[in-house]
């Protein structure tokens, strides 16, 4: 027994540093050329793997494992499913993604039947998933720029939504061509459907009476690594229901997505769920690239080459003319058609698919796969072209907004109690986007009954604040009552976010005195104002007159300020304390007791 687990360690631990070490090496390198990671993904996998040197094995197996990253996938995309937001894009996602999936892989079912002969079933299983885009290559590239909630990220963003939509559907096509006799013995295909409108009525149903108030509970116990628990037991348990009902994983998961959309914890089960995601879905590429047949491609190149031509090239002509259908302008439209034009990871899984269901050969499943693999690498370059096209203005300007119609931009607001609802009052009274962050689920459920989406998290972690939209925010307004948020906490959210603003709410001086050396937007002490107003009031009280009072105010505030300059320049709170007023002090105005707390 000993041997056989120490071989199996061995072999397990070789083969993890091996894969991972050429995952990295070649991710990097991809990206130093502007390629993406997934090109560096597939082409590690392919070098490493049976086909190439041979040092790992196992493609197949690897391979079921690494699925789990798509079902990570599709939940996450099912969290981006704000009912709000889905209402306001509807027309694009289900008008112009709907159109796009039907016609781009009608087309291309139809070129491979007519130049390829493969039967109408094949032409199907290869053409349809060839209509889809990669998410894994747009939806970063649309996020690090900043364009995601521009008009025209938000058009791309629908496509890609639909496109992940439609994997169910196609996926049901594909079973439904099968001419796998396994395939045959499975339930009939209204019984199918009834198990499917059942477990997605039972999981919406789970989420709202039992998963919700788990949440709440691992909210009010505070504990991070119960998120990550929480978030994955929930992925692969709707997981693991479909798929013993033979059904799509993919679709439990997201399922389960959606039923968090909505959810105050969304961003705080995002955030964990993601570097999850985002090692499965290497892995899966890793995998894909191992089982490529390398054989069969090297001895096609020229059909595999004049097939990723024809497939850039039918649908950005396609979108293209979709989106100007939907009253887009020609060059966005072409950008947008650019943008869109590769395949997606999504088809291989669809050609896995395919191949179990006997309708391609596994030749042809490596053929498709580099065809797509090779539509993936032009991808980076026609990105370039695409922003161009994107940013280009009409000769004549008359349909361009004027500055006037700028959006007031994002802002993020993090903490929700007396200080930041007054900041984020304010804000949303001029018509800013802002987004609420909170980590006290008592907080979060009042502001609930006022109708106030606030969102449960820990606002000082970077992958949290990534997730709620960060990187294209103007402004990070940290309102939370923390004595303790220092350089130390600030400095690395200011690297991560140049573009954005950060104001910062201090305890008290000394707070104020730490965060000073940080390039920051402004610093307010918590009950400075306030402390002033009150004081104008008693003076008022006291018979003091308007102009008078208003001297007061702006003697003391010159005061305070030079105080303060005195000790952020010493680094010592007792420093210019002869400027402070005392009892006794007689002001030139007239007699007052003017004092302040040494800290405040």
């Amino acid at each position: 027994m000993a041997p056989e687990a120490v071989s199996a360690t061995d072999i397990v631990l070789t083969e993890g540093v091996i894969l991972l070490g050429a995952g990295v090496a070649f991710v990097m390198l991809f990206r130093r050329f502007g390629l993406g990671a997934v090109l560096g993904y597939l082409v590690a996998g392919a070098i490493v793997g049976p086909q190439g040197l041979g040092l790992v094995g196992g493609g197949e197996s690897k391979l079921a494992i690494a699925e789990i990253g798509i079902v990570l996938l599709l939940f996450l995309v099912g969290l981006e499913l704000n009912p709000t937001r889905l209402w306001r894009l509807k027309r694009d996602i289900f008008g112009l993604g709907l159109l796009q999936v039907i016609a781009c892989g009608l087309a291309l079912t139809g070129v491979i039947f007519l130049f390829t002969g493969f039967s109408w079933g094949a032409a199907l299983a290869l053409g349809l998933p060839l209509g889809l885009s990669s998410t894994a290559q747009v939806l970063p590239s649309l996020k690090s720029s900043g364009r995601i909630n521009s008009p025209f990220g938000e058009k791309a963003f629908s496509i890609l939504l639909f496109q992940d939509l439609s994997i169910v559907p196609l996926i049901t096509i594909i079973a439904a061509l099968s001419r796998n006799p396994a395939d045959a013995g499975g339930p009939p295909g209204w019984q199918m459907a009834l198990y499917t409108v059942a477990a997605i009525a039972g999981l919406v149903l789970a989420g709202r009476f039992l998963l919700r108030p788990l949440l709440v509970l691992v909210g009010n116990l505070g504990e991070r690594e119960l998120f990550v628990a929480v978030g994955l037991f929930t992925v692969l348990a709707s997981a693991a229901l479909m798929h013993s009902l033979h059904l799509s994983t993919a679709l439990g998961a997201f399922v389960a997505g959606v039923m968090l959309a909505d959810s105050p914890y969304r961003h705080e089960i995002e955030a964990d769920v993601e570097p999850f995601r985002s090692i499965l879905l290497g892995l899966f590429f890793l995998a894909v690239g191992m089982v490529l047949d390398l054989h069969a491609v090297m001895d096609n190149p020229l059909f595999v080459l004049g097939v990723a031509v024809t497939l850039v090239v039918v649908k950005a002509a396609i979108i293209t003319g979709l989106a100007r259908l939907f009253g887009i302008d020609w060059r966005q439209g072409l950008a947008l058609g650019l943008l869109l034009s590769q395949g997606g990871e999504f088809g291989f899984v669809l050609f896995a698919q395919a191949q179990n269901a006997l309708l391609i050969a596994p030749e042809a499943a490596s053929l498709f796969s580099a065809i797509v693999t090779l539509s993936m690498a032009t991808t980076p370059f026609l990105m370039l072209f695409a922003r161009r096209l994107e940013f280009a203005k009409p000769r004549d300007g008359s349909d361009l907004d004027g500055p006037e119609e700028a959006p007031q931009g994002t802002a993020l607001v993090i903490g929700y109690g007396r200080f930041g609802q007054t900041v984020a009052q304010m804000l949303m009274a001029r018509g800013c986007a802002v987004t609420m962050i909170d980590k006290k689920p008592s907080q979060i459920e009042v502001s609930s009954q006022f109708d106030i989406k606030v969102y449960y998290g820990d606002g000082t972690r970077i992958d949290l604040l990534r997730r709620a939209g960060a990187d294209y925010a103007r402004i990070l307004a940290f309102c939370i009552d923390d004595p303790t948020l220092d350089r130390k906490v600030l400095e690395p959210i200011l690297e991560a976010f140049p573009q954005a603003a950060v104001f910062v709410r201090a305890f008290d001086r000394r707070q104020v005195m730490r965060l000073t050396e940080l390039d920051l937007a402004g610093v307010t002490r918590e009950v400075f104002e306030s402390a002033v107003c009150m004081g104008l009031n008693v003076l008022a009280a006291l018979g003091v007159s308007e102009e008078q009072r208003q001297e007061i105010e702006r003697q003391y505030r010159e005061v305070d300020q030079q105080r303060l300059d005195r000790q952020v320049e010493t680094g010592d709170l007792l420093s210019a304390r002869g400027m402070m007023y005392s009892a006794g002090h007689r002001a030139h105005l007239m007699d007052s007791n003017v004092a302040e707390d040494p800290v405040t």
